[in-house]
């Protein structure tokens, strides 16, 4: 009964250390990721709320997100960022890598619709036949004649 006592203690005892190499362990620091643009100037949000203008950096928490690049006169552009962190140890701090870093956005010219592109030139009416004016009604019309001024 005694090495029962003494073998429950033990694992107790060990278990307790797990738990408190965890207490130490903090949450990882957030991570500054560069944002840039080609034009250069564009307004860049990230999914995570923080916004600047390129080229520029912000922190974010260490999980995924995305960042939507606009520019007038540009498309819109959003671009997926991966963020893995990997856990250190009891005596090692763990480490975050940012993909890609820095998060760099081509932007395209906003091409004008079809529509706007075409300019429409206002067409001239085609001059109609003139018909004579004394012709007379073509037979057997229910209408009368015009009458004459």
């Amino acid at each position: 009964m005694r090495h029962l006592v003494v073998i429950a203690l033990a694992g107790l005892s060990l278990g307790g250390c797990a738990s408190m190499s965890d207490a130490f362990k903090s949450t990882p620091p957030d991570v500054t990721v560069q944002l840039d643009s080609v034009p250069p100037g564009a307004d860049a949000v990230a999914s995570t709320g923080q916004s600047c203008k390129t080229p520029c950096s912000i922190k974010v928490p260490p999980s995924d997100f995305t960042v939507t690049f606009s520019l007038d006169k540009f498309q819109t552009t959003t671009v997926p960022v991966q963020v893995s962190v990997a856990p250190g140890s009891f005596m090692s701090e763990g480490t975050t890598t940012v993909t890609p870093n820095p998060v760099t956005a081509e932007l395209q010219s906003a091409k004008p619709s079809r529509k706007a592109r075409q300019v429409r030139k206002p067409r001239k009416p085609k001059p109609a036949a003139a018909a004579p004016a004394a012709e007379a009604p073509a037979a057997g019309s229910p209408f009368p004649a015009p009458a004459a001024r």
